[in-house]
């Protein structure tokens, strides 16, 4: 007996399995305004579930653009806005889209599932030409997802957690190094650092140069904490590592980003400490921020802006098929200011 033909999955079913009409499904995968983002998400799922992709020669017939980028960020709403760094990239990834008349779209995630998800569906919708990837972990579920789907994509992070994706990242390592060096020649033999959340790649990395270098320069004390980069939770590290005694404390402190390193500074304050004479501090990124402190702080200074754009043209790069080879930008340099000094009762020539 010869086999029905499997029923083709239309608009029709899909709208069902959502709840929705099928007006609602057409807004959903041209990327229209008027759904709520809960409504969206349930038809993406239920067109996954079904394996239906909207008709390309339609949607092109009925002006549905695919020159955008996507982007999904693992970030609280509240954190994001406030961090320089994202701001910094972010514009830096619009000026080269700019170049390309190319829309940035961009989505804030609760986890790494909801991102593969969420790539998933617009790489399926064919809302995106590519995506960026952004807070690559160990084992991160995001790039076989992304390999297997075939989309162009650039991971921002180390090869090592990249997968077989085109990635581009900084020399972490190289930089915490200089930085703890850099504290050590100060006389600081007691140096902290206040880091960022512990499951993400380039703290790992970060960690893992901070203890070979207090090991290498044999510290009297070394100490890492892992935070969210808030400004509320460095704010907590800075206080329980300054809450010793003083014999028994960092002189110096290291931070992951300059919003902790600007509360880390008024935490200072509020406990009677001077910086940098009881305390050194330095920040990374370098944003507007650190020269706004008084004393000014510090940094590890880096051209974030440049790096979103690096990232951007690389991607472009992707997307037409040349390859578009991974590759560190430049390693982040030390910036000394008013935050960093030789500590009380250090020998001076």
């Amino acid at each position: 007996m010869t086999a029905l033909p499997t029923p083709r999955v239309t608009i029709k079913d899909v709208a069902a399995r959502a709840g929705v009409s099928k007006g609602a499904v057409s807004l959903a995968f041209n990327h229209k305004p008027g759904l709520a983002e809960a409504t969206r998400d349930r038809i993406f799922t239920a067109a996954r579930e079904l394996g239906w992709e909207p008709n390309l020669t339609a949607r092109s017939l009925a002006g549905a653009r695919v020159d955008v980028v996507g982007l999904a960020i693992c970030r609280p709403a509240r954190l994001l806005g406030l961090e320089p760094f994202y701001m910094d990239f972010i514009s830096g990834v619009e000026s080269v889209l700019t170049e390309h008349a190319c829309s940035l779209l961009l989505r804030l995630v609760r986890n790494l599932e909801e991102e593969v998800g969420l790539q998933e569906s617009w790489w399926r919708g064919r809302l995106i030409g590519g995506a960026i990837l952004v807070d690559l972990r160990a084992d991160d579920p995001r790039v076989p997802a992304v390999e297997r789907l075939g989309m162009p994509a650039v991971a921002v992070g180390h090869p090592s957690f990249t997968g077989g994706l085109t990635s581009v990242w900084t020399d972490d390592a190289t930089a915490v190094t200089e930085a703890v060096r850099y504290l050590a020649a100060l006389g600081h033999r007691r140096i902290a650092r206040v880091g960022g959340a512990a499951a993400l790649g380039h703290t790992n990395i970060r960690t893992a140069a901070f203890d070979e270098a207090a090991r290498g320069l044999d510290l009297a004390g070394a100490w890492q904490v892992s935070t969210d980069y808030s400004g509320d939770a460095g704010a907590r590290a800075t206080r329980s590592l300054l809450s010793a005694a003083p014999a028994d404390r960092p002189t110096a402190i290291l931070y992951d980003n300059d919003i902790m390193a600007v509360a880390g500074l008024s935490v200072a304050a509020e406990m009677g400490l001077s910086v940098p004479a009881d305390v050194s501090l330095l920040a990374w990124d370098d944003s507007q921020l650190c020269r706004l402190t008084r004393p000014t702080l510090s940094a590890m200074s880096h051209d974030v802006h440049g790096f979103g754009a690096d990232v951007a043209r690389t991607l472009f790069e992707v997307i037409a098929g040349g390859g578009g080879g991974s590759h560190p930008v430049a390693t982040p340099v030390l910036t000394p200011r008013g935050s960093t000094a030789p500590p009380r009762g250090f020998p001076h020539s």
